[in-house]
């Protein structure tokens, strides 16, 4: 019973409904049902679970690199059903039950694709676009001409459609041009691998810029007019590598990417994990551009005197900054230190349970690791001195790799040891540099756990100040 209202069995929603239930603000929805939301740069967050950030009716899941539109969430948060969920949603109201009329009825088919009715004209979409976005109008011009972008017919909402290598429409993604709505969603039946893009028909052209929506694709281009059609753009419509790859597959040319993400916690962690993706493929150039502000149409409307949505920085990827230096710091103040892997294992194993004592004790650890390593390497005569093995410590740091709990980071690191362990006699060049990859590899768990550490120490004393600040009231 949710609400005063009872649901059993199977429950049917129309797609009416459904689309209506997943297009509710979640902002607004969570706060109604007493929900703390902290600022989170264009984002909210959740209090009581930090990883989750909502905008509109879209969510996130940083620590488990997934999100959706309300309904997910919805059930997720509150343990409920698909239909007790869009109930929730919509306020009370309800489906129609479902009867089975016969055992030989086949369940519903999933609708196929098709666009959405056209509007006679496109002047909603030019005017949304153009005066709130900022966007160019020959950008635009250009995009329709190419029947890649229309108005739809019922709600006048923005079309952005992808075509596959045939000219056949296989993705079209609908964005609302009402004032104030967050309404998006991709069209029922959408492939996910060809989301809105375009292709350069310059035979020469080799870039191909990667963004998360078709605004930020549209704003970019607005942004760096020059010559824009010597390149090709596509849009994700979210973080999937999917389109990139297609498009890599279908157009060998394009030998150089450039990921565009939002600057943001969500967007770096996807530029980072979409980049390590394509070098793994065998993608020989894979570069970044950062917007200035929260994404490239937030760039675009501050050009053009619109207050900007800032940008937010990835906290793990400050705080990896700060712990190379102190673990940099410690491994040059203590040369001569006992590496051998009964004094890991002792440290480890003294260090339960408190945030603080973790982030210390793996500090110290990932310094004496670095140490080791640097001195196995100048014993086999390779160049890579304790100043490089520090730098390669930091930028090997990508926080899509770090999450989860402490207490499983505690127990990778001590899988770590094995290696150590099991190297009592290292006779062989390859033996010792194995080695010293296998310290390298330690010293990289322990500043994954450093950093974890620290973090929930900022959380403890955020929800102290919270719960403060509430007693204060």
């Amino acid at each position: 019973m949710m609400g005063g209202f009872i649901l059993s069995g199977y429950i049917y929603f129309t797609d009416e409904q459904k689309e209506r239930a997943n297009s509710v603000d979640l902002v607004d929805f969570l706060q109604r049902r007493g929900e703390k939301l902290l600022p989170s740069g264009r984002d909210k967050r959740l209090a009581k679970d930090h990883s989750i950030t909502v905008r509109g009716n879209r969510w996130y899941d940083h620590a488990s690199d997934e999100g959706s539109y309300a309904i997910d969430l919805v059930k997720r948060l509150y343990n409920l059903s698909f239909p007790e969920a869009v109930s929730l949603l919509l306020g009370g109201e309800q489906g129609v039950e479902y009867r089975q009329h016969s055992k030989s009825s086949e369940p519903e088919q999933r609708k196929p694709f098709a666009l959405p009715p056209a509007h006679t004209d496109m002047r909603r979409v030019f005017a949304y676009l153009i005066k709130q976005r900022c966007i160019r109008r020959e950008v635009l011009s250009e995009f329709a001409r190419e029947k890649l972008l229309f108005e739809d017919g019922e709600y006048h909402n923005a079309v952005f459609v992808g075509f596959d290598e045939k000219g056949i429409a296989r993705h079209a993604h609908k964005k609302s041009t009402a004032t104030g709505s967050s309404f998006r969603i991709n069209v029922e039946g959408s492939h996910p691998a060809y989301s809105f893009h375009y292709i350069s028909k310059n035979p020469n052209s080799h870039n191909l810029f990667v963004f998360e929506a078709p605004i930020d694709l549209l704003s970019y281009i607005s942004l760096h007019p020059q010559n824009w059609k010597n390149a090709s753009y596509v849009a994700l419509n979210g973080v999937s590598e999917q389109p990139v790859l297609k498009l890599l597959e279908l157009y060998p040319q394009l030998d150089h990417v450039v990921l565009c993400l939002d600057h943001d916690a969500a967007g770096i962690e996807a530029a980072e994990r979409i980049y390590d993706i394509l070098t793994e493929h065998g993608q020989p150039a894979v570069g970044q551009a950062q917007s200035q502000y929260k994404d490239w149409n937030e760039d675009l409307k501050a050009k053009h005197s619109f207050t900007p949505i800032p940008a937010e920085e990835h906290p793990q990827l400050l705080l990896r900054d700060e712990l190379c230096e102190e673990i940099g710091q410690y491994a040059r103040e203590h040369p001569n230190a006992d590496c051998s892997p009964d004094v890991f294992r002792k440290a480890l194993q003294s260090c339960r349970g408190n945030p603080q004592q973790i982030k210390e004790t793996l500090i110290e650890l990932a310094g004496l690791s670095m140490q080791a390593a640097a001195e196995e390497y100048k014993h086999i005569g390779h160049c890579r001195d304790l100043s490089a093995v520090q730098i390669r410590l930091r930028y090997g740091f990508k926080p899509y790799q770090n999450r989860g709990r402490l207490e499983n980071k505690l127990s990778d690191i001590g899988n770590s040891l094995m290696p150590l362990f099991s190297c009592s006699e290292i006779e062989t060049q390859s033996e010792k540099q194995n080695h010293a990859e296998s310290l390298e590899q330690l010293a990289s768990e322990c500043l994954k756990g450093a950093v974890l550490a620290e973090l929930s120490i900022q959380q403890t004393a955020e929800k102290k100040q919270e719960q403060g600040g509430l007693c204060l009231s």
